[in-house]
Parts: C-alpha cells; structure tokens; sequence
C-alpha cells in the first residue's frame, strides 16, 4: 500500500479506526456524554479528511475502489449525515433506559459501509459495503427493544434484508458467469461488442435490482419502509433515509455507467416502471397516513421514485442532476426528523400528527424548521427540494423522457396535500400537550437547535441560490 493509497483512503481509515476506539472507551467506563463528544469530534475528523485527498482525484484503487469527484462527494453527504445523527442522538438517547454508548460504534460501522458503497467499482467490495451497512443497521433499528415496534421492525429488516443480500449475491453470479470479471470496468469491456443483453446476464441484473430495490425501499419492493421507519430510533430512521440509501444509488450509479447500461431498451423500461410507480404509490400511501414518521417513510419512496427520473436518461447530467438531489434530500430530511427527535419524551416519539398541533404558538422555531423542510420536500419554489426536482425535470426532458417528467410534476402535487397538512397543523388550534424539549439537556438541546437551523439556512440558500453547488458537481464524471 503506497502513500498516495493510504491518504486516498484516509476516510475510510479513519472511520473503521473511530469504531475501535469508542470500543476502547465503553471499556474505560467512561459516561455517555464524553463518548458522544468524541465521537462528534471524530466524524468532524473523518469530514475535515476529504480536503486532504482533493489533489489525488481520480485515483482508482484497483480493483476494487474508485476514489473521484462524485464518490468523494457521496463520502462527504454520508459523513455530514452520520454528525448530524451523532448531534441528535444524545438528546435522544440520553433520557432512554438502554445505555447508548455502543450505539455509536454502530453507527461509525454504518458510515464505514455506505461510504465503501459510495466508491466500490468491483462487486467484493459492492458486498463488503453493503453487508457492514446492513449488519449494523439490523441492531440500530432494534435498539431499543422495550418498545413495541422496535423489536418487531428490527425482525422485519433482518428477514427482507437477507433475501435481499441473497438475490444481489446471485445476480451477481449471473453476472459474472456471462462475463467473467466482478470488475465494473471490466464488465464493459465484455459487453462492449453486445448489440442486445444478453439472456444470462440480463437475468442477474434483474435479480441485483431486486436486491437494491429492497435497499432503496422503491416499489414493488417498499412494503418494510413504514414499519421500519415507525419502529426504528428516529436518528436511525434519518440514517436509513440519507446515507444509507445515498450509499447505494451512489454504487448503482457507478455500475450502470460503467457498464453503459442505459443502451439496452429493456432495462431502461423496467427501471421506467419503478420509477412511475413509486412515484404515484409513495404519495398516495402517504394521504391518509396520520403518523409523521410514516408521511416521511411512504415520502421516501416517492422521493427514490424522483430520483431515478434523474437516473434514467444515462446523459453526462446524470451525476450532477443525482448529486445535487442528494445534497437537498439529505439536508431536508435530516432537518425534519430533527425536529421529530427533538420533540420525542423518554415515553414515545414525536410520531403522531395530534402531537404538532398549534406546535407554532409553544415552539416558533422548531414549526419553521419542520415547515422549511416540509415545503421542501413538496417542491415549493425558494428551497432545495424545488432546485432539485427543477434540475431532475431537466434531465429527463432533454433526453426525451416526458412521460417520466409528466408524472413527476404530477405527483409532487398529489404530494402538497400531505405536506401541507401537517403544516396546517402545526399553525392552528391550541394543544396543551405539546412536548417541552427545554426540559433536556440545555448545552445539548443548544447544539441540536444550532445544527437543525444550519440544515434550515442550507435548505433555504439551496433554493435561492444554488449556482454555486450547480457550478461544482457539473465537474463530476464517472469514470
């Protein structure tokens, strides 16, 4: 391992070395509060990392990593995402009787493999990625098992995520059986002189999609999504909803171009279909829903639905269209279920819409956090939901994709009602039984409000001034 590798990996080093050593500190017996400082302060490391690295790239690590401008920039979201939770947990954490301290060895293992993801170009280390993202997310989503649902939402992950590992491990034999390499670039040296997919090979794709598709929670694979994001802590529900899924867009990105898999008209359509489909499902699950973790959960789909309208048309947009959608999804998201581990008591989350009611009048700030992120994720002009799904419009309609864009617009206005009713009740009526956040920790909660009006000002700067994150990701090339 040469110099230059060892600072290309940097992050990943430092990531699998900050695991080890909060082992070493719950051994030391050391409190909650000194482990989730440092344990802040190594992701703050592990971030600061990526500047580091910026004169090597691209830099391929063969065979297995890829280290260029999107797979660092990926790295980078899923670092921001990890802080982020790493800020909410211990407010959330804190009051809860499980002691909290491994959690945080979890979540750095959770990082480490969606940030493999992010930078694999060979499918034993797609599978490392996924498989040390999936393992720990199997007990952060149960952890607190003295609620009702966490236990049963750990199993339904577990269950669904294993047949999912299994059908991406055999399409993967498929794949390499047809061509004879797990290398991604490889791959397309094999298929180079291929007019038509053929048979064998098209099999094992369809069965990868099958396997992400489960990762992604897009439909017809989407079922777990609600239950899992009701039952799981909510800082892992905002884990599983941004990097873990940017983890794996990112890696299927690279495949598909690798491999320039938007030339065979088959695949395209069937990921055509996906895309419709969630779309139209995610929002018409989420009319009736009346629990906000779920609105999120059945969102999510629909937002993944978005995103491979940016995914589809195989143009060079399709990296920058997907990254800025990422940084505005990952954002938005983590400010909204920010203000849900806020609100969330020792008892209960902060799950049930009857809960927001009047929020405006007791806590002004944290129902214009929620609002913020809330119109954003519907698309309303002057935020980065609009930028973002403005750029993914784009795409697809320069590539002659309007079908898809029709549906796109179509269902973000299916998607206003939702949004805009939990909006409508955080600003009316009078509820006395709001949850007091002042009550937790003062220096902690401080941190927390500090962070979410960070992702407010992002989410808000995104929409009304966007060209210079525009500027930046049109210089990334998958390679």
């Amino acid at each position: 391992m040469s110099d230059n590798d060892f600072y290309a990996l940097m992050p990943l080093l430092l990531l699998a070395g900050s695991s080890g050593l909060v082992m070493l500190l719950i051994v030391a017996r050391l409190s909650h509060r000194i482990i989730q400082i440092v344990s802040l302060a190594l992701f703050i490391v592990s971030f600061s990392s990526l500047f580091y690295i910026r004169d090597l790239l691209p830099y391929p690590i063969d065979p297995l990593f890829v280290i260029d401008d999107f797979g660092v920039f990926m790295i980078g979201l899923i670092i921001f995402s990890g802080l982020v939770v790493n800020v909410l947990s211990y407010i959330y954490f804190e009051e809860k009787e499980e002691g909290p301290k491994e959690y945080y060895v979890l979540l750095f293992l959770c990082t480490l493999g969606a940030c493999v993801l992010a930078v694999s170009g060979h499918f034993v280390s797609l599978f490392l990625g996924l498989e040390i993202l999936t393992v720990g997310l199997y007990a952060l989503i149960a952890y607190l098992r003295k609620r009702k649902h966490s236990i049963e939402a750990g199993i339904k992950y577990l269950i669904l995520a294993a047949f999912s590992s299994a059908f991406l491990l055999f399409g993967m034999a498929l794949v390499y059986l047809q061509t004879g390499t797990m290398g991604f670039s490889e791959m397309a040296g094999a298929l180079a002189d291929v007019a038509t997919i053929p048979p064998l090979f098209l099999m094992g794709l369809g069965l990868m999609l099958v396997g992400a598709g489960f990762k992604l929670a897009v439909v017809p694979f989407h079922m777990w999504t609600a239950d899992v994001y009701q039952g799981a802590p909510v800082p892992v529900t905002a884990f599983i909803a941004t990097a873990s899924k940017g983890g794996v867009v990112a890696v299927l990105l690279r495949f598909f171009v690798a491999i320039d898999g938007f030339r065979f008209a088959g695949l395209v359509f069937l990921l055509i279909c996906i895309a419709i489909a969630s779309m139209i499902v995610g929002n018409l699950l989420a009319l009736r829903q009346k629990n906000l973790k779920r609105i999120l959960a059945y969102s999510s789909i629909a937002h993944l639905g978005y995103l491979l309208v940016a995914f589809i048309p195989g143009s060079p947009m399709v990296p920058q269209a997907v990254s800025f959608y990422l940084l505005a999804y990952f954002v938005t998201t983590l400010a909204a279920f920010g203000v849900v581990a806020v609100l969330s008591d020792r008892e209960s989350d902060a799950e049930e819409l009857v809960r927001y009611k009047a929020l405006f009048w007791k806590h002004p700030v944290l129902a214009c956090i929620l609002s913020s992120a809330l119109l954003s994720l519907a698309g309303i002009p002057l935020t980065a939901g609009f930028t973002g799904k403005f750029y993914i419009l784009a795409t697809s309609l320069r590539s002659g994709f309007w079908l898809l864009g029709i549906v796109l617009v179509a269902s973000s206005v299916i998607g206003l009602y939702f949004y805009l009713r939990v909006i409508t009740v955080m600003f009316s009526g009078i509820n006395d039984h709001v949850p007091e956040p002042e009550e937790k920790h003062p220096l902690f909660f401080g941190i927390s409000m500090g962070v979410l009006s960070v992702l407010t000002v992002l989410v808000i700067w995104l929409g009304v001034f966007p060209d210079g994150v525009i500027s930046f990701v049109q210089q990334f090339r998958l390679r």
